[in-house]
């Protein structure tokens, strides 16, 4: 899986925020003359030369320039932001490791600063670059969950939280995935308990996804392979109450009638019947 990239507006407010007070700085610079030394330059060519960097698609350039004005300007007005620059410019390089270790060190110096909410963006985006899919390890996509929330805990208001919140979700999704595979590995292999405790993992920790409606599916073929009868009912019944129109219920509800499980009556009435004596809850 690849994330998508930063929404062009979004790209807007950085700039329009960072380098406020900067544009029109030592735009004389760019030329076909040979530049002095970066130790002896000031901070405001640097940090418009590392733009321009940026501007002609060299992210990597720039990310080492803007890390040079903190180096040797740590108490300028411009070494703050070169720092959130820099963070930024790795992110555009796909240096996301490198641009996390900025992001976070930006939080640490400036925990109540005005761009903080966008330093905890760029860690969580550099996080959610990096989701893979569904077959491999999903500690990446743990960790861009945990900042996802963080961003959206802190900064409820910013103007990153939306985008945050639909992020939040396809990492959800990614993770109920990753517990679906397992689940299914498991039921082919026949070890029906670890395979219904990957799918209840699903239905209680991931109950906003995709996936439910299978991993309830699931629930029902697993537990009536252990002859589980009334566990399997369950599963059926939260599955109609919840989704009754689905394929997934009907193919459940088929499975419970050629067991014998349910005997013959409406599908529709079954579930109904049946959810109401489940207590929520007890009957995973």
């Amino acid at each position: 899986m690849t994330a998508p990239r930063f929404a062009s507006p979004l790209r807007a407010v950085l700039f329009g925020s960072i380098l406020l007070g900067v544009s029109g700085c030592g735009g004389s610079f760019f030329g076909g003359e040979e530049k002095a030394p970066i130790e002896t330059r000031p901070p405001e060519q640097i940090f418009t030369e590392a733009q321009e960097e940026l501007a002609d698609d060299n992210p990597r350039v720039a990310a080492r320039m803007f890390d040079e004005i903190e180096r040797l300007y740590p108490y300028s007005d411009l070494a703050k932001r070169a720092m959130l620059m820099s963070a930024f410019a790795s992110y555009e390089a796909a240096e996301y490791d490198t641009a996390i270790t900025a992001a976070e060190r930006y939080i640490g110096f400036y925990p109540s600063d005005e761009r903080t909410d966008y330093a905890r963006y760029l860690v969580a985006q550099s996080y959610y670059e990096q989701i893979v899919d569904v077959g491999r390890d999903q500690g990446v996509t743990e960790e861009a969950l945990k900042a996802l929330r963080e961003l959206i805990a802190r900064h409820p208001k910013s103007d990153y939280t939306d985008d945050a919140r639909l992020k939040l979700d396809t990492a959800l999704d990614q993770l109920a995935g990753k517990e679906m595979t397992v689940g299914r590995y498991y039921l082919k292999r026949g070890d029906y308990l670890a395979a219904i405790n990957r799918f209840k993992t699903v239905v209680k920790q991931y109950d906003t996804t995709s996936h439910v409606q299978e991993a309830l599916h699931r629930l029902v073929e697993a537990n009536l392979a252990l002859g589980l009868v009334d566990e399997a009912k369950s599963a059926g019944a939260v599955l109609g109450h919840n989704y009754a129109g689905s394929d997934w219920y009907t193919a459940s509800y088929d499975m419970l009638t050629d067991s014998g499980a349910v005997v013959g009556g409406d599908k529709d009435a079954w579930y109904s019947r049946a959810y109401r004596q489940v207590i929520k809850g007890e009957w995973l």
